[in-house]
């Protein structure tokens, strides 16, 4: 019996959801007394590998087989499942990204495996019967579910557990998997980041803003608060709608969900569909001239006012902070 986790890396640098993941596998691992094994498939290089070690796992296997340099989600899920079999990992973990999302149902059908995707907390051990929170309905509810199967895999959504550093030291074994041709018979040949901002998904703060800004010309005060706190910037469907904004930015229930530790919503008035994207955020801060404005009921902090007048006085009061 053992853990495996499968740490995803973009163009060769693992992402802090995967760091995310090992941590959550760690505690998993000193909770059953079962060894964690870390996954990368991709180029990447010796460094980044041993760097898994300051998150408490000891032993990685990389795959790094050319035909899987570029994400290919039923090449990489056999892949896992795969490897999960030669250590005779009975638990697979993996962040609830982009990616995660295909994979995390793939390993499970190829595993015979239990599937918690979405989980939000560490799971709650009784035997061989686990019972694990995950949000749902747009994160309107939190489910329990039991997985009871002999191997399970659990998909963590990003940013609800803490990457937790216990530095130890790394042995990485090189893993050579059978890749059938069918499993490649659709693969991404490039990928053009539309941006080097930080990705939304993983960003631990968010400055996202709606139609109160009145038009594209003005989105430079965003940008600017966004640039001071190190955020990411969103906004709503409507701004995304009209072209203000890229589609990439939009959250909410047709758009990306995000669960930051800090989200600003400026001149958002909070329609169920947004909040339907944003509600797992540990800190909403919203700023609106209209006090009925919904946003109001779910917000820990609100500021009724002009956006306009109260931004550049925040960016101005962050500055000086930083600065002091």
């Amino acid at each position: 019996m053992a853990i495996l986790v499968y740490i995803e890396n973009i163009a060769g640098a693992f992402k802090k959801s995967g760091y995310e993941a090992v941590s959550y596998a760690k505690a998993i691992g000193d909770a059953t007394g079962q060894p964690v094994t870390a996954l990368s498939i991709g180029k990447v290089d010796a460094a980044s590998l041993e760097n898994i070690g300051r998150y408490g796992v000891n032993k990685v296997i990389e795959v790094n087989t050319e035909q899987l340099h570029q994400f290919v989600n039923q090449a990489y899920a056999a892949v896992i499942a795969e490897v999960a079999k030669s250590i005779q990992a009975t638990t697979i973990i993996l962040s609830n990204s982009f990616s995660g999302k295909g994979l995390a149902p793939r390993i499970a059908a190829k595993l015979d495996a239990a599937l918690a995707d979405g989980a939000i907390i560490l799971p709650i051990i009784k035997g061989d019967a686990w019972e694990i929170k995950k949000s749902a309905f747009s994160g309107k509810a939190i489910a329990t579910q039991e997985l009871t199967a002999p191997v399970k895999v659990i998909a963590l959504t990003p940013n609800t557990i803490e990457a937790v550093e216990a530095p130890t030291t790394v042995e990485i074994e090189t893993f050579q998997p059978q890749v059938a041709a069918a499993d490649l018979s659709t693969v991404v040949k490039d990928i053009v980041q539309a941006t080097d901002k930080i990705p939304l998904p993983e960003a631990n703060i968010v400055v996202s803003a709606g139609r109160g800004l009145k038009g594209p010309e003005n989105w430079g005060i965003i940008e600017e608060l966004a640039n001071v706190l190190g955020a990411a910037t969103a906004c709503s469907k409507p701004v995304s709608d009209a072209g203000w904004r890229p589609h990439e930015e939009h959250v909410g229930q047709t758009g990306l969900a995000v669960s930051p530790n800090l989200y600003i919503a400026i001149g958002i008035s909070g329609a169920i569909q947004h909040l339907a994207g944003v509600s797992s955020s540990k800190t909403i801060v919203v700023i609106n001239n209209d006090p009925e404005a919904p946003f109001f009921k779910v917000a820990d902090y609100g500021i009724v006012g002009d956006a306009f007048d109260i931004v550049p006085k925040l960016i101005d009061a962050f500055k000086a902070y930083k600065n002091h």
